[in-house]
């Protein structure tokens, strides 16, 4: 296969702060695609400059082997909430303290980007006693993150309507203006929930901000009125984790899922568990949505705080549950937490193609479906340079059986144990 001619997809050109964190030259040689084929892929700033067929790419810069590996495109996390992340153990109420939520969420970023997820959208309470200090603690991790990974501020206001929510709403106007990225919400906790959505999205039209809802979508005709106020707007609106829709009767489902189709509304599920503010701990019916034709991302929602203490934050995982639990292929799984997730958070796509963004993930394994299964070591890129690697050793002691007898496994003490099989 000849090297592919470089071309751009129909998105906006790196800004001045992409361009300072690109990289030389990279050649990837004899990685596996999806396709079952093996390829270079040589990576130039951050932008994939060709694919050829493995061996054919000169490298003008360094080269990482990555036979036995499958690389694909990087995935995103579309619901996080990297304020509260991390908290489990804590002995008393988490921290509020500026300082630590920007630590908290600095290191859930990290954790994540480890896992493979290089653009993030983490939700973040404002307003009551802590004003806009936790959103301010959240920016400084994303400045601290620059480079490594992209992450993105959801405001979250409680109340938006009548006496107490005036204030609220002057706090989300500001927060937009402070650097939030998207106007975000929950409104079934205000008392009135058509009046906090109304409100919500006023402030996305004014400031051309898209719309992150947090919502239980157990009330169907709460969620009729809902989708019918925010279809169609633009740049977008993203609803999650709907998990109530697995309770409602299947003809009241599927109503509600023909309704989110039409109006172009992107449900983000929350396979690895809920969050803060969830109510329920199922998933949303994912197969439900998907053949009504609703876009349907995977997030991680709690990482190891109250409301998932065993949270793991990671994309692969919730692929690998939407392929085990809810009968998803393995590729559509994984799109869950890659294509349709970069989507809804705004980002363009990404395919092993001359002219896509460098923003990528090498897994240990042959196919997608044993990736998603074994998944343990893994190479993140992130605007063409690598930014995270995760290795992982399996050895087994010594048996009681003749050594001659079984297969030559790798063994515990051996001299050359750290050359065995990596998962």
């Amino acid at each position: 296969m000849p090297d592919s001619r470089p071309r751009r997809p129909d998105d906006s050109a790196p800004d001045s702060a992409e361009a300072a964190t690109t990289a030389p030259a990279l050649v990837l040689s004899g990685a596996r695609l999806t396709d079952g084929r093996a390829v270079d892929v040589r990576l130039s700033g951050s932008r994939i400059e060709a694919v050829g067929t493995a061996g054919s790419l000169t490298a003008r810069g360094p080269r990482l082997d990555l036979r036995g590996y499958l690389l694909l495109p990087a995935p995103a996390e579309p619901h996080a909430h990297g304020d509260t992340a991390l908290t489990a153990d804590d002995a008393g109420p988490a921290s509020d303290h500026p300082e630590d939520i920007q630590r908290r969420a600095t290191e859930a970023a990290l954790l994540q980007l480890g896992h493979g997820a290089t653009a993030l959208r983490t939700h973040v309470r404002i307003g009551d006693v802590q004003g806009l200090a936790a959103l301010e603690a959240v920016l400084q991790a994303r400045r601290a993150l620059r480079g490594l990974a992209d992450l993105t501020a959801v405001a979250v206001p409680r109340l938006l309507t009548g006496i107490a929510g005036a204030d609220g709403l002057a706090m989300l106007r500001d927060a937009v203006k402070m650097g939030a990225a998207v106007v975000g919400g929950c409104p079934d906790l205000d008392p009135d929930p058509t009046g906090y959505t109304a409100a919500v999205l006023e402030v996305a039209a004014e400031h051309g901000r898209p719309v992150d809802l947090h919502t239980d979508g157990d009330d169907p005709a709460r969620l009729a009125r809902l989708t019918a106020m925010a279809g169609g707007l633009r740049p977008g609106v993203t609803l999650g984790p709907c998990a109530g829709l697995a309770h409602l009767p299947l003809e009241t489902a599927s109503r509600a899922a023909d309704q989110l189709a039409a109006a172009a509304i992107t449900v983000v599920c929350l396979p690895q568990g809920g969050c803060t503010g969830s109510e329920r701990r199922t998933t949303a019916p994912v197969r439900l949505l998907r053949s009504a034709g609703v876009r349907v991302a995977a997030g991680s929602g709690a990482l190891r705080d109250t409301a998932n203490p065993v949270g793991r934050g990671d994309p692969l995982e919730a692929a690998y549950l939407l392929a085990s639990q809810h009968g998803l292929r393995a590729e559509h799984a994984y799109a869950t937490v890659s294509s349709t997730a970069r989507s809804a958070l705004g980002l363009p796509d990404v395919r092993v193609e001359a002219g896509f963004p460098a923003e990528l993930l090498a897994v240990r394994g042959k196919q997608l479906s044993a990736a998603l299964s074994l998944a343990y070591s893994r190479i993140v890129i992130h605007r063409g340079r690598i930014v995270a690697r995760t290795s992982a050793v399996r050895e087994y002691c010594d048996s009681g059986a003749d050594a001659t007898a079984g297969p030559d496994l790798p063994r515990q003490g051996r001299p050359d144990s750290g050359t065995g099989p990596k998962n």
